[in-house]
């Protein structure tokens, strides 16, 4: 583990290249630290550290690092052979195939008001997809608050239903329950579905209806909080559960969903998949699906984070009365809240406030809900119980107080409140000013400051992992390893080692192999061309990362869009890369000059190709023991009568040698 310096650029032979330069401790007691140059076309070996607060550096050459990372993989090993274990439980458990759409299905999705964004349509196909399988589903959805997850699990939910099973809808808190409710009713008016809800909001006698229901089958769909995950709730036939807003579940309510979930099909929803989520997702243990388009006439939410001020909160309340709007103020403890109150009636006398917490009666707190909704109340001072999920469109200014106490994902859903119509919405997150912040709630408002854009949550949940450190995908206890390797490295450890027990252990690992190309040519990004640092070192990152021709293309067309025409020595480092992926595809682990000989390695060369090799290029050299070709080049372009040679600049050549004499013939296997 070293510590990044600088973008350098060396001039080595009369030819350029940039390197990135790493510091790492030094080898000798007292001496400066040692630095070592990377080639940036080998920056796919290279990953950014994400884990603990200040990792020690290691020494160049010493044990240290290594017995890190074996320590780690041995860990990883563990945790892959958990996830599979339980993949294959759901795989080979038998689940339900659902039938493909019927006539009411249609109906049913013909009658939905707004026009479907394409990602919303793309995941709706993926889910019923899924359903019509014979294995258990196991998707999660990742949308921004607004995006319409609701009208997914609308479908999903009347698909079993169609197919006589039945459906639990688990939310985490009971207003949602009621809102939901209210929506599958509307959505549902006109079809003979039952439909129920199961929170504190119900009287132990609807309580005990509902129970019988589920168990009689003569409910189809169910509504509840974590109350549905009760012992004494028992289903005829569930089919379907869907998880909306699945990061506010804690471990314990997740364990016992994990004992429903091996044969029912899973539909997870959330704006900000919490970390441990997250990483199954992107090591392909559940399948993911994201919908990144907003919905028509939708506008960003405008934020402000700040120090209180009360001036700036009077004026930001003024503001949304003279458009007769509403406001959620976010003051999240009890024993204060009702000064607060006071507070704000001082700034505002005319003002009209309703006060709502989880500490509340049950029916009070709904109806102090139902008020603000009928528009009863301009403001709504309240705790973070209105996190999830509550839509309120007339409500289009949000003001947190200590708002440093929050964490990320809180952040971001309580943002998600306003703007779900097309007014201009505001949030203003308020820090005190008498008291300094920590620097992680500083990294956390700077993170909800600069993801402002329509579908931020999911670059806001991967912020998240990088300030909370990975969560783990089993359970706490290998924060550790993530800390002494960093995330980056610990994830494609996870992904290798799911990946070998998925395919066995004698699998093909062509696919990691590392192409080394060491060529006379001015390949790289001139500053002159593109300025930031930053911006070089991530195209360089992309580059040596693409794994297709078209990857290179996308990359040149965005090249051009952004900077302009490419420079000679950007042509030639995209010609490189392109060379490359060519290289390991023919099985090449280096391709180098040797004096004036081209040096290719591993190469399997039959007599046939050998007898080719001396007639093309007299003078080349194949070592069969080494499995070392080295290739004369041609000093003129007619060295041999009647043979074209072609273009001679060395790249062109370089390909030519590769095509003529080792394409059609099979790679050496490298050790």
């Amino acid at each position: 583990m070293g510590r990044y310096v600088e973008l350098l650029n060396r001039s080595v032979g009369g030819v350029s290249r940039e390197y990135l330069v790493i510091e790492y401790a030094s080898s000798k007691r007292g001496q400066p630290a040692d630095r070592l140059f990377v080639p940036t076309d080998t920056l796919e070996q290279v990953t950014k550290y994400v884990g603990g607060e200040a990792p020690a550096l290691h020494r160049i050459g010493g044990a240290d690092w290594q017995n890190s990372k074996r320590k780690a993989r041995k860990a990883v090993k563990q945790i892959a052979a958990e996830l599979i274990r339980l993949y294959a439980a759901r795989m080979s458990s038998p689940g339900f195939a659902f039938s493909p759409d019927t006539p009411w299905q249609k109906e049913l999705e013909d009658s939905f008001s707004f026009v479907e964004t394409i990602d919303q349509q793309a995941t709706i196909d993926e889910v019923k997809r899924d359903m019509e399988k014979p294995n258990p589903m196991d998707r999660i959805v990742c949308g921004d608050v607004g995006y319409g997850k609701t009208e997914i699990a609308v479908r999903a939910a009347f698909k079993a239903v169609q197919d006589g099973k039945q459906v639990a809808i688990l939310v985490p808190t009971t207003l949602l329950v009621q809102q939901h409710f209210n929506t599958f009713t509307t959505r549902y008016s006109g079809f003979p579905v039952r439909i129920a809800a199961l929170s504190r909001f119900n009287s132990p006698s609807q309580s005990k209806e509902v129970i019988a229901g589920l168990k009689s089958g003569v409910i189809d769909v169910v509504i509840g909080t974590h109350r549905l995950l009760s012992k004494d709730i028992q289903f005829s036939d569930l089919g379907l559960l869907v998880i909306d807003e699945e990061q506010r579940f804690g471990v314990e309510h997740k364990e016992e969903l994990k004992k429903a979930r091996t044969n029912v099909d899973v539909l997870a929803m959330s704006a900000t998949p919490i970390p441990r989520t997250l990483e199954m997702a992107i090591t392909g243990i559940r399948e993911m699906s994201n919908i990144t388009t907003p919905p028509e006439e939708r506008h960003p939410v405008l934020t402000y984070v700040g120090p209180y001020d009360e001036k700036q909160v009077a004026a930001a309340i003024h503001r949304e009365l003279l458009r007769d709007g509403q406001i959620f103020f976010i003051h999240n403890r009890v024993e204060s809240i009702e000064a607060v109150a006071e507070r704000i009636k001082k700034l505002i006398p005319e003002i009209k406030i309703g006060i709502a917490h989880g500490q509340m009666n049950e029916r009070a707190l709904e109806e102090v809900i139902l008020a603000f909704w009928n528009r009863e109340f301009d403001l709504l001072l309240c705790t973070t119980i209105i996190e999830s999920g509550i839509d309120i469109p007339n409500a289009n200014t949000l003001i947190v107080d200590r708002s440093d106490l929050f964490g990320l994902s809180q952040l971001h859903q309580l943002r998600g409140r306003v703007g779900r119509s097309r007014e201009r919405a505001y949030a203003y997150f308020l820090y005190p000013t008498e008291q300094p912040i920590t620097e992680l709630a500083h990294d956390r408002l700077t993170t909800i400051a600069t993801n402002t854009d329509l579908g931020a949550g999911m670059q806001v949940a991967l912020k998240d992992l990088e300030i909370r450190g990975a969560g783990n995908l089993l359970g706490g206890e290998q924060s550790g390893h993530i800390a002494e390797v960093g995330f980056d490295l610990y994830m494609r450890m996870v992904a290798d080692a799911v990946d070998e027990f998925k395919t066995g252990y004698f699998e093909d690992k062509s696919k990691n192999m590392e192409c080394k190309v060491e060529l006379p040519i001015n390949a790289h990004l001139p500053v002159e061309y593109i300025e930031s640092e930053r911006l070089r070192l991530d195209l360089y990152r992309r580059l040596a990362d693409a794994h297709n021709g078209s990857a290179l293309n996308e990359i040149r067309d965005e090249m051009k869009d952004r900077f302009g025409e490419l420079p000679p020595a950007a042509n030639e480092l995209l010609a490189v890369a392109g060379l490359r992926l060519f290289a390991k595809s023919l099985g090449l682990t280096d391709i180098s000059f040797s004096g004036k000989n081209l040096r290719l390695m591993p190469v399997a060369l039959p007599e046939s190709a050998q007898i080719k090799l001396n007639r093309l290029y007299p003078g080349s050299i194949y070592k069969n023991a080494t499995q070392i070709l080295l290739v004369a080049r041609p000093s003129s372009p007619n060295w041999i009568d009647d043979a074209e040679i072609g273009n001679t600049s060395t790249l062109a050549w370089v390909e030519e040698v590769l095509r003529n004499l080792l394409q059609p013939i099979k790679p050496a296997q490298s050790e």
